[in-house]
């Protein structure tokens, strides 16, 4: 008894001890082979069912038994497998590693599998759009109208509409500072340049909708800028039909800077279309963003922009065939003395202030201001005949075939001076495996207004509209306003992860309230999401948000036309107006496999928002003419499926679908499409090499949404609509690589400095199919009305040159 006591005695003791030292802990970061933390990176220690994964910042801890020869293995969707192995594991230790990835490049994006998507929010890094195809001039919006979810019917504007929302439900963030746009722009070939410069980009996160609460009150989409901050000198320059632009990086330790310049005139693009006429448009834009890191927890940002847009017309005639073989007609016009001369210039300046105090807190203070001078003055007089496309329209004689012969005139002096200024206070802070964040901003807005604008037609000698008792204008519009307000907004949101015996979980909630003095309305909005990846499969995820989103109004949605005793048309501030509503539920999911040895993803999402108060426009091209007033309610639901991956070798690619409907009842009696309801849409990209040359690289990128509903000018959807037809378009480019780094002319001379240079041919409208998304309506003297199609840019090519330094 004695022998079985001590032999209790010490085996109790020596696994006391053991049970005392059993457990250590290993902790460390995770990064990129660039230096980026890499989030829900797998780490395991080998023959064991014991692990944990990194959070957003990269980090990772680990309770470990110790012993001799230790493995962990980390893991991670695009990145090659990597594992450490510790000879003897005896006490707490860091253990920081580094992956080697292999990204999915998406064509001019490189979509890398960094993180699994378990929000709305899809990233991207954007360091190759310089080589896509696209009529603007090169822009991120020219991708993300192929995404599920986008649609675009304007090749010329880098506007979108996403699940049936209008452009200003759209809201845009660069290094966490809202951008503002132009109001007065009419037409896309007007617009010029985006804001956002790619060649400053590096990564772009976009979402379609169900987006956190740090992201400002709109209703439909979040497209979210991060710039630029070079390790070294860089700099790129291209120059193409279209214009050039150059871009230079640099970085001394503490500062950094990106500044590009850009000028695109689109001369000859706009030379494709129906009206021949001396078209000067030129777009000009220098942008900057500057970092100083006045020690290891200081930081100071400058975020700089100055574009300015001018447009000239001359029109000298237009000729348009359109309708069946059966019932073709053609209108043909003349134009004397006419031009258009707008100017849109526009000044941004935002500074930022951030202190780390420590690795797990972040605070900033963050003030920017916005200048808008917009002029638009037109006077554009019109001869025009319409006929059943039979006769010879050489002559003013009236004919057999003349459906309708007559004279118009539009005129317009339009003004519209705007500054948006604000500062804020933002922060975040890690607690435990919760990622705190909040902010709180004063916006202050002063936009004077003045409009005037008229239009006069007559047909077969007739004034429009006829009364016998004179002239008449056929429209008019008078604004003579100004407004000065105040908004205030503030958020809080939680993100945090755990983990349970079915998988991980991903949970964002947060809420934001607004105040604008002009109206004096207050909306809060809660919103939601939850992703999961589960233990079974976690070539699986999924995803749920909701939440409820307002959208304040801002000046163009405030101005409502009236008819004083006269029968003009006068613009007036409608101070009632409140906010528009939107309840988002959106569930979804992705699933990533490998076919063939190359990486896949397909991504399926389906979504209702249930809209309320809603505010009703029409579009005539980009346009947006606002009832101005709350009159309607409506609902958008749909599916969205993306499927991209490596479909040739070396290669990127995706094709997107969706299908939606969008209806809204307006004033309790009319029902109608939401304007921006295509019904359904497809893009694609497409990227292929040159068999066994890769120095040769084929970007495809198309699209096809359906039409979009059209209104009479000055008149709503009460008095009827249709549908434009489809837009169709495919845009080609094929480049050539004429250096790369190891060709040995890199060390001669010049070219030792050259790091790629490539020379590319574009054809934009491969079928030169024709697109529609504008009418211009011609009345007869008996009131019948014709509306004749307004056809985009026809089929060009383009030939570009870029290079890399």
């Amino acid at each position: 008894m004695k022998i079985r006591t001590i032999i209790s005695l010490l085996f109790i003791l020596v696994s006391t001890t053991i049970y005392a030292q059993k457990r250590v802990k290993v902790t460390g970061y995770v990064r990129d082979a660039d230096g980026n933390p890499l989030e829900l990176v797998n780490i395991l220690v080998k023959n064991s069912l014991n692990g944990t994964m990194t959070n957003e910042k990269g980090f990772y801890s680990l309770n470990v038994t110790p012993g001799d020869s230790v493995t962990f293995i980390y893991s991670c969707l695009g990145y090659n497998k990597a594992e450490r192995i510790i000879p003897s594991l005896q006490a707490d230790m860091r253990l920081n590693v580094k992956m080697n990835y292999t990204s999915i490049n998406l064509g001019d994006f490189a979509v890398t599998a960094i993180r699994k998507q378990t929000s709305t929010m899809e990233t991207m890094q954007a360091d190759k759009v310089k080589l896509l195809p696209d009529p603007s001039g090169g822009s991120i919006e020219s991708l993300v109208v192929t995404f599920a979810g986008v649609s675009s019917n304007n090749e010329l504007s880098s506007q979108y509409s996403v699940r049936g929302g209008s452009y200003d439900e759209n809201i845009i963030y660069v290094n966490g500072i809202e951008v503002f746009r132009p109001l007065l722009i009419r037409s896309g070939q007007q617009e010029g340049l985006s804001f956002v410069n790619p060649d400053l980009t590096q990564e772009v996160n976009f979402s379609a909708g169900g987006f956190e609460a740090r992201y400002g009150d709109k209703m439909s989409s979040v497209l979210d800028i991060t710039y630029k901050k070079p390790k070294e000198f860089e700099g790129s320059a291209s120059a193409s039909l279209l214009g050039g632009n150059v871009y230079v990086g640099s970085s001394t330790g503490k500062f950094t800077q990106v500044t590009g310049f850009r000028y695109k005139s689109g001369r000859s693009l706009l030379g494709t279309m129906d009206t021949d006429a001396e078209y000067d448009p030129r777009f000009m834009d220098l942008q900057t963003y500057m970092t100083y890191a006045f020690s290891p927890k200081w930081e100071a940002t400058f975020l700089g922009n100055f574009a300015t847009n001018k447009y000239r017309f001359v029109p000298h005639s237009r000729e348009t065939t359109f309708g069946t073989i059966e019932n073709s007609q053609k209108f043909t016009v003349w134009f004397p003395n006419s031009n258009e001369n707008d100017k849109f210039q526009t000044l941004f300046g935002a500074l930022t202030l951030a202190y780390k105090p420590n690795d797990n807190t972040t605070l900033g203070i963050q003030a920017s201001a916005f200048n808008s001078e917009e002029d638009e003055r037109y006077d554009i007089a019109g001869e025009y005949w319409l006929n059943d496309g039979s006769g010879d329209n050489s002559t003013m004689d009236a004919g057999s075939s003349a459906l309708s012969v007559g004279r118009y005139q539009e005129h317009a002096r339009n003004r519209l001076h705007s500054n948006v200024m604000n500062v804020g206070h933002y922060g975040s802070a890690r607690v435990l495996n919760n990622t705190i964040k909040w902010g709180a901003q004063v916006q202050m807005e002063r936009i004077s207004d003045k409009i005037v604008e008229w239009e006069k037609r007559d047909s077969s000698g007739y004034s429009l509209p006829h009364t016998g008792d004179g002239v008449n204008l056929f429209s008019n519009l008078y604004s003579q306003n100004k407004l000065e307000s105040t908004r205030l907004s503030a958020y809080v949101q939680d993100a945090f992860k755990f983990r349970t015996k079915q998988g991980l979980f991903s949970v964002t909630g947060g809420v934001r309230g607004s105040y604008w003095s002009y109206n004096k309305e207050f909306i809060f909005s809660p919103r939601v999401s939850v992703g999961f990846i589960p233990n079974a499969n976690q070539d699986l995820t999924f995803r749920l948000a909701t939440g409820l989103y307002y959208q304040s109004p801002f000046y163009k949605e405030l101005r409502q036309v009236v008819t004083d005793e006269e029968g003009n048309d006068i613009v007036k501030l409608n101070n009632q107006l409140k906010s528009q509503r939107s309840i988002h539920v959106i569930a979804g999911g992705d699933y990533t496999f490998r076919a063939v040895d190359r990486n896949f993803k397909v991504t399926a999402e389906l979504y209702y928002k249930k809209l309320d108060n809603l505010i009703p426009y029409t579009v005539d091209n980009v346009k947006i003419r606002y009832y101005g007033e709350n009159c309607a309610k409506g609902y958008a639901a749909g599916v969205d499926v993306k499927f991209f991956g490596e479909f040739v070798p070396g290669t990127d690619s995706w094709i997107s679908f969706s299908l939606m409907k969008a209806e809204q009842t307006i004033r309790e009696t009319t029902k109608a499409p939401l304007p921006n309801s295509p019904g359904y849409n497809i893009g694609l990209f497409f990227q292929d090499y040159f068999p066994g040359y890769k120095r040769v690289q084929l970007n495809l990128k198309g699209v096809l949404s359906g039409g979009l509903p059209v209104t009479i000018p000055n008149k709503g959807y009460e008095d009827g609509y249709f549908r434009t037809p489809a837009y169709k378009r495919v845009d080609m480019g094929i480049s050539y690589q004429l250096i790369e780094k190891d060709d040995a002319i890199r060390d001669r001379g010049f070219f030792r400095y050259l790091k790629n240079a490539w020379l590319g041919l574009d054809v934009f409208n491969l079928f030169d199919m024709k697109n529609v998304n504008s009418y211009y309506w011609i009345t007869r003297a008996d009131n019948n009305q014709f509306a004749v199609p307004n056809y985009l840019t026809g089929r060009q090519i383009n030939v570009r040159l870029l290079v890399d330094f």
